[in-house]
């Protein structure tokens, strides 16, 4: 059996990215897709919280193992799929716009929110494996340090 987690390690990990999608095309679609995509990054997490339960609840079987386990996999899902590269795309892509707006003050509205969705877009296989490393340091430093 491989040691690789299929939430973590394969390409469902971009599930959990589905939100940094919303946030790099927020300056052209309605809101309510932003949220969608939000609801897809969640689902994403909670799935990966399920997997992690229930691989803990087959193989140990305590119950409080099972709720570390779980706690463990939902926050470091939010902070790392949803919460912080959901900031920092947003961040990005607004300051893209605004730089882009004093620069080039007659710019097109349609093109320059393209321009911004393609350095969004273009951002989140740069910030994946820093996010996810920096998410691991403070885990360790903190969650898995205490439940120990």
């Amino acid at each position: 059996m491989s040691d690789q987690d299929l939430f973590r390690d394969t390409w469902v990990r971009y599930l959990g990215y589905a939100n940094e999608v919303g946030e790099s095309f927020r300056a052209l679609v309605p809101a309510k897709v932003v949220r969608w995509s939000y609801g897809v990054a969640f689902a994403y997490c909670f799935a990966d919280t399920m997997h992690k339960s229930l691989r803990t609840l087959k193989n140990d079987g305590r119950p409080k193992k099972v709720l570390i386990e779980a706690g463990d996999a939902l926050i470091w899902q939010t902070l790392a799929s949803v919460a912080i590269p959901g900031f920092v795309i947003n961040r990005i892509c607004t300051y893209s716009n605004r730089a882009l707006a004093r620069r080039f003050p007659k710019m097109l509205f349609l093109a320059r929110g393209w321009i911004t969705v393609g350095v969004g877009l273009l951002s989140i296989p740069i910030i994946v494996r820093p996010i996810d490393k920096g998410t691991d340091l403070f885990m360790e430093a903190t969650y898995r340090r205490w439940m120990k």
